[in-house]
């Protein structure tokens, strides 16, 4: 059917007509409300009046950038990226991934499994609350996708086929460029321009030059790496949980890259937490439980990987007898490290870019009491500086840790 934009009064005539999703529901009447707080998407759900059990996601790519307006024109392709996305991982970990009950890409829409006992990680961060599988969830899902994504497992030709069913998104690979390597660390008609007038602090980033070359080494990799299919966008509001599970949501961003970039995301993402509640919480315990998930995320991550990696006898790298034992396990290894390396530099890039740049994370922008906030995004820039100058010098988790406390 032609292109048209879901309204909460139009959203429930258009459901109905499918017939799948009619029978989901029944006879039963709909309600609907819009739930999307992202930047580019609507995002509704659909729930029986009768049986609350019984609700539906609606989520529809809009032809701009929903956060900017329509003056930020941008293509509604990026959906077709997520739904293909969503399936390519769903392979691998099904218990990661909600459940795709209807997929229109002429309509820019998916319909998806309602995780109603669930809530986005970010908020739960902020408040405060533990997950005990977070950590473990988290890193067999960023080992199953980078591993069975990448030239370590599969064959050249499919890896060839994978690229050439994502790299076409290229609108929002360039909204990354610009956003997550560029824009931020320069005058820009999209920053949070308030706070940087007159604000010694973005003066400062501004014009640090070592860092912004390192920062320009980093966007190369992201531009050139073609290590395995990325969600793209996966900070913690792309994780929906509860104490028993966890899903991965919302990977329009979808491209195949380098392997440390998702997992750089996630790790600004606890970082940016762990200074929340240094700087306003003052949570001792919880700054503590932040830092062993970041541990145990990384490390399970790493040793997870690696076990793919070794009970995978053939792949587009390696030819069965190319190498010996040893010099196969030393391969493996200084290729971990590596992996480890550019996750930190990336995660800096991604803590740096939410403190001026468009698009804030509310455990920084959010703060409402001036003085905190401003430590914070001193603390924030101090962290993330340290991470892109000196990630090439990572050769542990430990290494990291001590980088993130040592800004206390």
């Amino acid at each position: 059917m032609a292109y048209d934009i879901l309204t909460p009064q139009n959203i429930v005539s258009y459901i109905l007509a499918i017939d799948s999703l009619r029978s989901f529901f029944g006879t039963d009447d709909i309600s609907v409300d819009e739930i999307g707080d992202g930047n580019l998407n609507y995002v509704y759900i659909l729930k029986s009046k009768k049986d609350a059990a019984k609700a539906l996601i609606v989520k529809q790519a809009v032809p701009y950038l929903r956060c900017v307006g329509e003056t930020f024109p941008l293509s509604r392709e990026r959906m077709n990226y997520e739904i293909r996305a969503l399936n390519t991982f769903y392979e691998r970990s099904p218990e990661f991934i909600p459940k795709i009950h209807y997929a229109d890409e002429s309509m820019s829409l998916v319909v998806m499994q309602y995780l109603g006992k669930h809530i986005i990680l970010r908020h739960g961060l902020m408040r405060g609350l533990r997950y005990p599988k977070l950590a473990d969830d988290v890193s067999t899902y960023l080992a199953n996708a980078l591993f069975y994504t990448s030239s370590l497992y599969l064959q050249s030709d499919k890896k060839r086929e994978l690229i050439d069913r994502f790299n076409s998104n290229t609108e929002l690979c360039k909204l990354t460029e610009d956003f997550v390597f560029t824009t931020a660390y320069m005058e820009h008609e999209t920053n949070d321009n308030k706070n940087v007038k007159d604000n010694p602090l973005a003066a400062e980033l501004f014009a640090d030059m070592p860092f912004k070359e390192k920062v320009l080494c980093l966007k190369y990799k992201f531009m050139t790496q073609n290590d395995a299919l990325l969600h793209g966008d996966l900070h913690t509001g792309s994780l929906m949980v509860n104490q028993d599970e966890t899903y991965v949501i919302d990977p329009e961003f979808a491209f195949v890259g380098p392997f440390g970039f998702d997992i750089g995301a996630l790790l600004a993402n606890f970082v940016n937490a762990y200074i929340h509640h240094t700087v306003v919480t003052a949570d001792t315990d919880y700054q503590s439980w932040l830092l062993e998930s970041i541990d145990a995320l990384l490390e399970g991550f790493l040793q997870k990987f690696l076990r793919l990696w070794d009970q995978t006898e053939s792949s587009a790298l390696i030819t069965p007898g190319f190498l010996d034992d040893a010099t196969l396990s030393s391969f493996k290894n200084d290729f971990i490290r590596q992996i480890l390396r550019d996750t930190v530099g990336f995660a800096g890039c991604k803590m740096a870019r939410r403190v001026f740049g468009v698009a804030g994370v509310a455990e920084i922008r959010g703060i409402e009491d001036k003085e905190k906030r401003a430590q914070a995004e001193a603390m924030a820039l101090s962290i993330a500086k340290r991470f892109v100058m000196e990630h090439e010098n990572i050769g542990s988790t430990k290494d990291i840790r001590d980088l993130i406390t040592d800004e206390r």
